[in-house]
């Protein structure tokens, strides 16, 4: 953001609601009128080559193929969906989507995080091949990474270079919700870089060690798409009929570093949302319209830095005990929501918080993780 510009939102700020309501009652109007399908915009993920466009479609939360395929139809020609989603129907609803258009269209799914060895993290790629109704996977990516260890596992690479070699796959990816500037680090620290891309969480609450990550991966020639663009998209009724989703996307894809972005798109509306912001501009009204979500959902968004769990006697896996609320309560996924919280094991979920009298663990962004982790328990154990 300029000087000016900066300037000035501080003025809006300082003159309170009534200046912010005129600027945010001009959005809504916006928002509310036709909204057609833009021209595609792409950019090129890294060193793969694709050029994608910048808006593309994250499937994890689309039961209808019709949706993709709208997308499809307008331009889109990414899609992101993985072996976990829905149960594993996800990448079945997919393959309805893309059936007869396969070749223009790149499909990235994911290898599940418990597939450790060459026998398992085969059998999942099998599964999705048959599942997408596909000969080939344009990217293939190790689910939600935590932390640089897996990136230089030998297993792993000797797994993967094997189905390339066979022609099941072609791109080499990575995914991460925490701690991910570590992980994108390792990716651009990696002598071989092995990995051609990495779609990590990315959004306008994200630190300067992320951005700053993602510079070094673009510079790197390693492909970043964001995902969890929205924060959480919790219901607030602190912006009236405004939206905050054409923002929090039009944040994301103002840096140049990113490629592109996967919001998750449920039906049409959300799709011509999320579609229309291909072409726009991050505009001093956004950054408005940001401040506000950001200070309505904050003491409900965690950021999954992991920081707490250093703080915790009992090793709870905080972090994705959030992120499994959030796809409960922000996203209205149960079945997510479970999924997630199911794949955490027993020692680590939130029912060992049992064991201490008083919570210890402190959040660097003053969440009351005691009463995060006992709603937990209420909902998904």
């Amino acid at each position: 953001m300029k000087r000016r510009d900066f300037l000035r939102l501080g003025v809006l700020g300082a003159t309170g609601a009534i200046l912010g309501r005129v600027d945010l009652a001009g959005a809504a109007k916006k928002a509310s009128g036709p909204l057609p399908f833009p021209a595609p915009v792409y950019r090129t993920l890294g060193r793969t080559g694709l050029k994608i466009t910048v808006v593309s479609f994250g499937a994890m939360l689309t039961p209808e193929p019709e949706v993709i395929r709208t997308a499809l139809d307008h331009g889109v020609n990414y899609i992101d969906t993985a072996r976990a989603y829905m149960g594993g129907r996800n990448e079945e609803v997919v393959a309805k989507a893309i059936k007869g258009i396969r070749n223009k269209v790149h499909v990235a799914t994911k290898i599940r995080s418990r597939s450790r060895t060459k026998e398992a993290m085969i059998g999942d790629v099998e599964t999705s091949l048959r599942a997408l109704e596909t000969d080939y996977i344009d990217v293939i990516q190790l689910h939600s990474l935590t932390g640089r260890e897996r990136i230089f596992e030998p297993e792993m690479r000797e797994t993967l270079l094997l189905l390339r070699r066979q022609g099941k796959v072609r791109f080499f990816g990575v995914t991460t919700h925490t701690n991910e500037a570590e992980v994108v680090n390792a990716l651009v620290d990696d002598p071989d870089r092995f990995f051609d891309m990495a779609l990590v969480k990315y959004n306008f609450r994200s630190g300067k060690d992320m951005k700053k990550a993602i510079a070094r991966a673009a510079q790197a020639g390693i492909g970043i798409v964001a995902m969890k663009t929205q924060a959480g998209g919790y219901t607030t009724d602190a912006l009236g009929p405004i939206s905050p989703h054409q923002a929090a996307l039009k944040w994301a894809l103002s840096d140049r570093n990113v490629t592109a972005a996967v919001p998750g798109m449920r039906d049409m509306a959300e799709l011509r949302e999320d579609i229309a912001v291909m072409g726009m501009r991050l505009t001093l009204a956004d950054s408005l319209i940001l401040r506000c979500y950001g200070a309505a959902v904050a003491t409900r968004y965690c950021h999954f830095c992991g920081k707490c769990e250093e703080t915790c006697p009992r090793g709870v896996a905080i972090s994705v005990v959030n992120r499994s609320l959030m796809y409960a309560e922000a996203y209205g996924n149960p079945e997510l929501a479970c999924a997630t919280y199911g794949g955490i094991p027993p020692q680590a979920s939130a029912a060992a918080c049992l064991g201490c009298g008083r919570c210890t663990a402190r959040c660097v962004n003053g969440l009351d993780i005691a009463e995060k982790m006992g709603r937990a328990r209420v909902l998904l154990a």
